[in-house]
């Protein structure tokens, strides 16, 4: 309560004669408080906005595989870089605006440098072609975070999976593991060697360990199980990369008792369980169809290109917009109870019934 007592002591409370003790007590004790707040609120220091922004300035890049690149990063006025730990990303603002994750490659000790890695995707969103295209050493950045949405547990025992650029987050878990001692095993995949980014730094590491699997040699996995053979006994599973490959090795560990998978996909996952519904964008009115198997984010930016998104798999926050009316079938990770009362993740998220209209 901020009320205190100012004015006369009234008289005791049995005899009327005289100041009540009691009362005198309580006046005296909440005029001390009153100083106490006042002295208090001098020394407050003024509440200020945090800036979580780091600017960041391209030191290197290099060529890692056909149509990959690696960025070094390092702060712009020379500080040490936040510590992370195997599984975190970093949000990178583009010089465009546009938001992409990519997750943190480098060595987690290295305190004055992050590395991200970069596959061109020729019909994306334009943002893998912004990054070979435009950026190059000394260009300035902004970037978010490290944050983790795939974290490394400890284990005595661990079988990773990589697909293509998915060897991202698993090659700090790779270096992490060896260092701790555990038993570890490797597959890596993808569609050729000269595809593959990081063979060279694989190739320092304990080569009994390591599985370098090419399509191009070995053909297309038939199945999960394939790539589950070199697993030691009752691992943790790491697995990064195409979502058939996920799907597939997911299936056939539950399949044969092997522990629970820890996993990460770089593309909007498949729509599951979904229903068509209409969305309507309320600046213009227009009202577009949206099919069971498609999300509201890709059939809005088929008319909307510049629509912000990231990514596309309801953790990151990049999408969200204001819903006007409609019941909304939320399937995001990020947004609390009460922002779901008024919001929602394009990338992932439906109507409950046949409309909604969005504030695009």
């Amino acid at each position: 309560m901020d009320a205190t007592f100012g004015g006369e002591v009234p008289p005791h409370l049995h005899t009327g004669r005289g100041a009540d003790p009691f009362l005198r007590f309580l006046a005296r004790a909440s005029a001390g408080l009153e100083w106490l707040n006042r002295r208090g609120s001098r020394r407050r220091p003024p509440v200020v906005a945090v800036d979580r922004d780091l600017r960041v300035v391209v030191d290197r890049v290099r060529a890692e595989a056909e149509e990959v690149v690696s960025l070094r990063l390092r702060a712009a006025d020379g500080s040490a870089l936040p510590a992370w730990q195997p599984g975190a990303h970093l949000d990178v603002v583009l010089p465009s605006g546009r938001i992409r994750q990519y997750s943190l490659c480098g060595s987690t000790a290295d305190r004055h440098h992050y590395r991200v890695a970069v596959r061109r995707i020729a019909d994306g969103g334009g943002g893998s072609r912004e990054v070979h295209d435009e950026l190059g050493e000394g260009s300035a950045l902004v970037v978010r975070g490290p944050r983790n949405a795939f974290p490394f547990v400890t284990a005595a025992r661990y079988l990773f999976v990589a697909g293509g650029i998915g060897i991202t987050p698993i090659l700090p878990m790779v270096r992490t593991a060896a260092a701790r001692g555990a038993d570890w095993r490797l597959v890596y995949t993808g569609r050729s060697r000269d595809s593959m980014p990081f063979l060279d730094e694989l190739a320092a590491l304990d080569p009994a360990r390591v599985w370098i699997r090419p399509d191009r040699e070995y053909g297309v996995p038939a199945s999960g199980s394939e790539l589950l053979e070199h697993a030691p006994s009752d691992p943790a599973i790491y697995c990064c990369g195409p979502t058939p490959m996920i799907t597939g090795v997911r299936i056939d560990a539950r399949r044969t008792g092997q522990c629970a998978v820890h996993w990460e996909r770089f593309s909007a996952p498949p729509v599951v369980d979904g229903r068509p519904f209409q969305v309507e964008l309320a600046t213009d009115g227009r009202v577009l169809d949206v099919p069971a198997d498609r999300s509201a984010l890709d059939v809005i930016r088929e008319l909307r290109p510049q629509v912000a998104y990231s990514c596309r798999q309801g953790f990151c926050g990049t999408c969200r917009v204001e819903v006007v009316s409609g019941a909304v079938e939320h399937r995001d990770h990020v947004l609390t109870d009460d922002e779901r009362g008024g919001h929602m993740m394009i990338c992932v998220s439906r109507a409950r019934g046949d409309r909604l209209v969005v504030d695009l």
